[in-house]
């Protein structure tokens, strides 16, 4: 375990930092290429059928995360055919679950278009994207693996190089697919389809040293009990602390219909700026997560204290600098994003709760990363259940009275009671690494 700085935490976090700024940079070119074609129709679909496989692979997160933490913990130990047979674990796992996404393809759209009817035009061509794009679901949901494997050994640069390549290809065949072949929706899900396999191919590249002189000691660990059971427990509580964290925005964006269209959009346009501090911030979080995961494995206490210190005074420095730069440019940012006279005016109104929102949200999020780098996931299970039960207490009291600034005071009260209990279980993962 060698010493742990500010200028490794950095080196870490910027390469994750900037790998984020391509997610959104992707859809942006999806949108404004089909929107050549003139038709509102396809425009839709495609934004549909992505939403629809996005909340389908959000699932897959918990594969990223259990594989960094015990790749990171093993890593942390020297045990390198152990580091390797979390790979392969994961890789079996992922495979194996994005198979069968493209075996239920069916019963699972029919289910999708029954929750979010669309008009026959668009329904037709979100069958069509869905139909091509299902078939990168063991692609993608590989890819989670690989990319956890990278962070937990440090090589984010790695992550961002097959960031860039998936999406900036992804990139180039959409433009060639829809604009110089006119292929038309179908091009756009081919382009991803290819741009997801090819990442794949590049990620096993780059992961290559767990296939090389390990392979047949970590291959003789894959189907052992106890690592299959820490894996499954990991993956259990991961899955379970997110169905919960998910549930909670997806409650907000319901409750904020209650408050009539205008409310409702000005919501939307706010949580863009939610977006945007999870994007620049998640690269510290990441930090955390990898390197108290190899003090775990090393058990070195005085190194998992020293990560979690440094990554959460870097995350705060973030934090605050975001907050600054929401209000000076916030109101500017509104305005770009929607020419609504009335939901300009009432975005501004809620906007003080967005510049405070990085600066409550950080620890929550730092946090995550100490304890899914511990494997602590029971502790982030319950602290979750608990935060969630203080939310749902907080809408009763405040929304009724405050209206749409209960609404986002309950959220706030949401990520600061995150991590307030994930703060008192420190003491229990401590004692874990000095056992």
């Amino acid at each position: 375990m060698t010493t742990i700085t500010h200028a490794r935490v950095l080196r870490i976090a910027a390469p994750i930092i900037l790998s984020n700024a391509t997610i959104p940079l992707l859809g942006a070119v999806d949108t404004a290429v089909i929107g050549q074609i003139g038709q509102a129709a396809p425009m839709g679909a495609v934004g549909l059928g992505a939403i629809i496989l996005t909340t389908l692979y959000w699932v897959f997160g918990f594969l990223r995360m259990s594989t960094s933490g015990l790749a990171a913990q093993a890593h942390g130990a020297g045990d390198l055919p152990e580091r390797a047979a979390v790979l392969l674990r994961a890789l079996m796992i992922g495979g194996t679950a994005g198979l069968l996404l493209v075996l239920l393809q069916v019963p699972l759209t029919a289910a999708a278009f029954r929750i979010a009817p669309a008009s026959d035009a668009v329904e037709g061509y979100a069958r069509s994207y869905l139909a091509i794009r299902i078939w990168g679901a063991p692609a993608t949901a590989m890819l989670y693996a690989l990319m956890g494997w990278l962070i937990a050994l440090e090589r984010t640069r790695l992550v961002l190089i097959l960031q860039l390549w998936q999406n900036g290809l992804n990139v180039a065949l959409n433009l060639w697919f829809v604009l110089g072949l006119h292929w038309g929706v179908p091009g756009v899900a081919t382009a991803t389809l290819i741009a997801e396999w090819s990442g794949l191919a590049l990620g096993l590249w780059l992961t290559r040293d767990a296939f090389g002189p390990v392979l047949a000691a970590a291959w003789a660990r894959v189907f052992q009990a106890a690592p299959l059971r820490a894996m499954f427990t990991a993956s259990r509580d991961i899955m379970g602390r997110s169905v919960m964290l998910q549930l909670s925005f997806t409650s907000f964006v319901f409750l904020g219909a209650w408050f009539g269209d205008v409310t409702l959009a000005a919501n939307q346009v706010l949580l863009q700026f939610l977006e945007l501090t999870a994007y620049a911030l998640d690269g510290i979080a990441f930090a955390a997560e990898t390197l108290v995961g190899q003090a775990v494995g090393a058990r070195a206490l005085a190194e998992a204290r020293r990560a979690g210190m440094i990554s959460m005074q870097w995350g705060f420095a973030g934090a605050f600098l975001l907050a600054g730069a929401f209000a000076l440019t916030g109101p500017a940012i509104i305005s770009l994003m929607t020419t609504a006279p009335d939901v300009r005016a009432e975005a501004r109104q809620f906007l003080p709760w967005l510049i405070a929102a990085p600066v409550i949200g950080i620890a929550s999020w730092i946090y995550d990363g100490i304890f899914i780098g511990a494997l602590m996931t029971r502790e982030m299970l319950r602290a979750m259940l608990i935060s969630v039960l203080i939310y749902i207490v907080a809408l009763v009291l405040l929304v009724p009275t405050l209206g749409n600034h209960g609404l986002w005071a309950s959220l706030m009260i949401l990520n600061t009671t995150r991590a307030l209990t994930l703060r008192r279980a420190m003491p229990a993962l401590e004692r874990r690494i000095a056992a």
